[in-house]
């Protein structure tokens, strides 16, 4: 049974030129570039087409979930029984607000944002130069790298909640914190963010994001797909460290492997499936806790798959 053909009909009917997708393969929509397909995505171009979707998915009863590039998330290879809103590239507002204030939309890359920002000589923002997700998917996890970290310049952010209506929220609403915001348990759309950031020389700031850009190049397996640092960073430790303490470094299951550059890493080969991936987050977890004691946690979101099953 087709659990939102009602839903499916519906945005038809108010939104003739909506792209919905039916059957739509997860791995065009990951960084992993692995999972199968969802039983239905919107990809809206509005905050009209938005607002629409979220009551309309509301009415039915149905839980959207929100999808950005996909670049901090792994799907199962059967597939997801789910309603895929696909923001990146949708919601792309990008101005300033004042002298220091940008505001970025949920579909802006982290990547335009600290461009943006460097272009107009505002510092603060560097750190995010090289986090491939968008602004909505950073505030939902409180990216950051290197230091940085998106509570560090955000003030507010706006949203629309399960009926389509406009909401607001100041940073001490959004229950930042470690790889965690208030949308973990909150069903409310991000659409845009406002970041708080400071006068600086534009010299300066792109010094400082090439030297970023070059670390990560030297460090980091980019010429693979994957999605980022797997682990989150347990007190005290590193996860990366502790990986390569225990031996893994280089580790494979089917196609997927830790990568020999940084052991924080696990790496698609070219062919792994979400198995593969989920098999071998098990085995490093395993293996850590069995020679350090501690518990490593995923960093990666997980769609239709758990790594505890």
């Amino acid at each position: 049974m087709d659990r939102f053909g009602s839903l499916r009909e519906k945005l038809l009917t108010a939104l003739p030129r909506l792209e919905l997708r039916q059957q739509e393969p997860m791995s065009r929509h990951t960084s992993f570039k692995v999972g199968g397909p969802a039983a239905l995505m919107a990809c809206p171009g509005s905050m009209e087409e938005l607002s629409v979707i979220l009551k309309l998915a509301g009415e039915e009863g149905i839980r959207p979930f929100f999808l950005g590039k996909g670049s901090n998330l792994l799907v199962s290879d059967r597939g997801v029984d789910e309603f895929v809103i696909k923001i990146a590239g949708g919601i792309t507002e990008l101005r300033l607000e004042g002298e220091t204030t940008l505001y970025v939309g949920a579909g802006v890359t982290l990547a335009q944002a600290a461009n943006f920002a460097a272009d107009h000589g505002l510092t603060g923002l560097e750190f995010a130069h090289g986090i491939p997700g968008t602004m909505g998917g950073g505030l939902f996890m409180n990216a950051g790298a290197y230091d940085g970290e998106l509570v560090q310049v955000v003030r507010s952010a706006d949203c629309l909640d399960e009926r389509g209506e406009c909401r607001g929220l100041e940073k001490d609403q959004l229950e930042l914190g470690y790889r965690h915001s208030v949308f973990a348990r909150l069903p409310w759309l991000i659409t845009g963010v406002r970041l708080e950031l400071r006068r600086g020389e534009q010299a300066e700031i792109r010094a400082k994001m090439a030297d970023l850009a070059q670390r990560r190049r030297d460090k980091q397996p980019l010429e693979y797909p994957s999605a980022g640092s797997t682990f989150k960073r347990p007190e005290g430790h590193f996860a990366g460290g502790l990986i390569e303490q225990c031996g893994l470094k280089g580790t494979a299951v089917g196609g997927a492997q830790v990568s020999e550059k940084h052991a924080g890493f696990l790496i698609n080969r070219g062919n792994a499936t979400c198995q593969d991936i989920l098999d071998l987050i098990r085995l490093v977890r395993k293996t850590v806790m069995e020679q350090t004691g501690v518990k490593l946690e995923p960093e990666v979101r997980m769609l239709g798959v758990r790594v505890d099953d």
